[in-house]
């Protein structure tokens, strides 16, 4: 791990994030078959990144949509239109097929983040679980389709490609005895050469950053998600709001300020029509308040694409991270210190065989286990090499997406601006035509649109 990325900065090579446009339009690549891939000799040190976020970005956009529901003999299911700008194609698929997918992935590819699907839900799914789910299995595809190593392969290039019926049987045929990436890499028996003597104290101080900064946007998009849910619930007090001031066909007739139908005495009005013009009046401001709660939902919306979808995205490939570090410390370490101490017992019982004069038949055999025992783990620490020498690279992979940030911050502070700027347009139109609601009397003046100094209630 290079001191800059310690440090929190991408690597050499990383700096420019590119601007919002150039996120808007990513160019098209056109995807190159896996042999072509490993078989390129690399450049300089294999082990540093030269990526950067827009090239990241740019390399796929993917989006999954719900389609109708479907009814079987005995079951609904819920099938997604998965659309790749990448291959120009869209597939339909269902839940069942990304976990094969994610199950493939995670089979050719252990040393590698692979993000966390959604759960599935055995019972009925209300819509409100459909659509989170939905979001969620879109920001997997997405971070799938942009990682450098999945966007080369001939997996994802099937899943978001192969129109066919039994698309998860040739996800299983694609990795079936192909063995995963330590055998197909030919890098993967050289990853130490490449690998820094205190690799192992850099990847305890960059597990512990990654989860600090874990932590952090898990409380950021919280309360995004707060900020978003405001907005929504504000909207729906500004609509209420507004249908207290007209007749609405969802209200009784009197329970609407306009709509007031009790007769008016007129030893109450003494000849005087206020309330008449009053309530005729009120009518008119109600579609103000619908309007301002209009702009408030789209406001919220917009925080809920741009702000808090954002933030799950990156929390996701943080906990991709995690993920990660925790397969290779119960995995690939588990059972190379696992192999280490059979190894130990093994040497001990020839030991005592020699030592007892055992029939030579039997110190033969285990000879011959210990030589197995020794070939097992040096192909465990290559392994355990190619898993740190990954993981090398997958913390160079987190720090190219820090600058996101600045993406998300930009998209909550525009929100909050465009959605204030509207809402106050519309605030500006309302308030010259409260004047009209004190019309009705040439002798009796307009009040002033705001209370006067001190108590407004004194005598």
């Amino acid at each position: 791990m290079t001191a800059a990325a310690m440090d929190g900065e991408p690597p050499a090579g990383t700096a420019g994030a590119g601007t919002a446009a150039d996120l808007a339009k990513p160019p098209v690549n056109e995807p190159r078959e896996p042999e072509q891939f490993l078989m390129q000799t690399p450049q300089g040190n294999p082990l540093l990144l030269s990526h950067t976020l827009q090239e990241l970005l740019s390399k796929d956009s993917v989006q999954v949509e719900l389609i109708p529901e479907k009814k079987g003999l005995f079951l609904k299911h819920v099938e997604y239109e998965v659309s790749s700008k990448r291959f120009k194609c869209s597939v339909y698929r269902r839940y069942n097929d990304f976990v094969v997918f994610h199950e493939m992935l995670l089979q050719k590819f252990p040393y590698r983040m692979v993000p966390a699907l959604p759960p599935k839900r055995m019972l009925g799914a209300d819509r409100e679980f459909i659509e989170s789910r939905r979001r969620a299995l879109k920001r997997f595809i997405n971070l799938v389709a942009r990682h450098p190593p999945f966007s080369e392969d001939v997996l994802l290039k099937l899943f978001l490609s192969f129109s066919g019926s039994d698309v998860q049987n040739k996800l299983r045929e694609l990795v079936q005895g192909v063995g995963d990436e330590f055998v197909t890499c030919r890098l993967a028996t050289q990853a130490k050469d490449y690998l820094p003597a205190d690799i192992q104290a850099q990847f305890a101080a960059s597990r512990e950053l990654i989860r600090n900064i874990y932590n952090s946007f898990y409380k950021l998009r919280d309360r995004a998600e707060r900020i978003a849910s405001r907005a929504i619930d504000n909207a729906s007090d500004l609509l209420l709001f507004g249908k207290e001031l007209r007749c609405d066909h969802c209200l009784s007739p009197s329970s609407a300020l306009g709509s007031d139908t009790t007769p008016l005495p007129s030893w109450a009005a003494l000849n005087n029509n206020t309330w008449g013009t009053l309530k005729q009046a009120l009518k008119g401001l109600s579609v103000e308040f619908a309007l301002l709660a209009d702009k408030a939902v789209q406001q919220g919306k917009q925080e809920e694409n741009d702000v808090v979808e954002k933030l799950n995205l990156f929390l996701d490939l943080l906990q991709s991270y995690k993920d990660l570090c925790e397969r290779h410390e119960k995995g690939v370490l588990h059972k190379h210190q696992r192999a280490l101490h059979k190894y130990s017992m093994m040497k001990k019982q020839m030991m005592s065989a020699t030592v007892q004069n055992k029939e030579p038949e039997s110190v033969e055999q285990l000879e011959s286990r210990i030589v197995e025992q020794e070939n097992a783990i040096i192909t465990m620490e290559l392994r355990n090499y190619f898993s740190l020498y990954c993981l090398h690279q997958e913390t160079q992979l987190i720090h190219i997406y820090l600058p996101l940030t600045s993406h998300i911050l930009g998209a909550f502070v525009n929100s909050q601006i465009q959605g204030h700027k509207e809402m106050s347009k519309v605030w500006n139109e309302l308030k010259p035509k409260l004047s009209c609601l004190f019309v009705g009397s040439s002798s009796m003046p307009t009040p002033p649109l705001s209370p006067p100094e001190g108590n407004f209630f004194s005598n």
